[in-house]
């Protein structure tokens, strides 16, 4: 059901190559857009495969002494679309859609995961100056289960759940069945990266979640 009333929503789409691949056009747009209509949406999406939390979150700290460093430039590459989107913009909800972790796992990160992933939250919301910002996370896919090539794989998705759960205003996803299928003419199965079909579920669960907390919280 289409509601046109005024005031603006903003969507904030971040993350690595997961998020980076989906084209929100195909469903996620299209089903904000239907819900909210066209003049009163803003969506931003910036991403880049392969890439650490330091990357956007300033305060992040290394379990592991000099190891890695915060640098947080992805973050500012972000904000340098969105503040000049909402400049004169009466915004009357702003959701923060993330899936990310795959890099952190594979660096065995996920010690400091949970506190940098609500370090993240606060900043974006600082920055924004609000405090009633939407978040919605996509958990890390079946893909590397076994904790091998990505030893803290597990440890990302059980705290990637658990602050997706910690507040009225936060929710998860679950991606465990878009990696099956097909990409392009190549068969998948508990790929790192979805199928062409995944995509277009995920964009859709992130859109109807993004609705529900709109609506739950309004």
């Amino acid at each position: 059901m289409t509601s046109c009333k005024s005031g603006k929503h903003l969507f904030i789409l971040s993350g690595q190559s997961n998020m980076a691949r989906l084209d929100p056009s195909i469903s996620f747009t299209p089903t904000i857009e239907d819900k909210y209509c066209k003049d009163n949406v803003i969506i931003i999406k910036n991403a880049l495969g392969g890439q650490p939390m330091r990357r956007w979150y300033r305060d992040w700290k290394s379990p592991v002494k000099d190891k890695f460093k915060a640098q947080a430039d992805l973050y500012d590459s972000l904000m340098a679309q969105v503040n000049p989107a909402i400049e004169k913009a009466k915004l009357k909800t702003i959701t923060f859609i993330w899936m990310q972790g795959e890099r952190d796992a594979r660096e065995a990160l996920g010690d400091v995961y949970e506190e940098s992933l609500l370090g993240l939250y606060d900043q974006l919301s600082r920055d924004l100056g609000r405090k009633d910002v939407n978040f919605i996370i996509g958990r890390l896919s079946d893909n590397g289960m076994d904790n091998d090539t990505f030893p803290h794989w597990t440890k990302i998705r059980d705290i990637q759940v658990r602050v997706g759960e910690s507040n009225p205003r936060f929710g998860w996803i679950d991606t465990d069945d878009l990696n099956d299928g097909m990409r392009g003419d190549t068969e998948i199965h508990n790929d790192l990266h979805m199928a062409d079909e995944g995509y277009r579920i995920m964009g859709e669960r992130f859109a109807k979640k993004a609705i529900e907390l709109i609506e739950k919280n309004d």
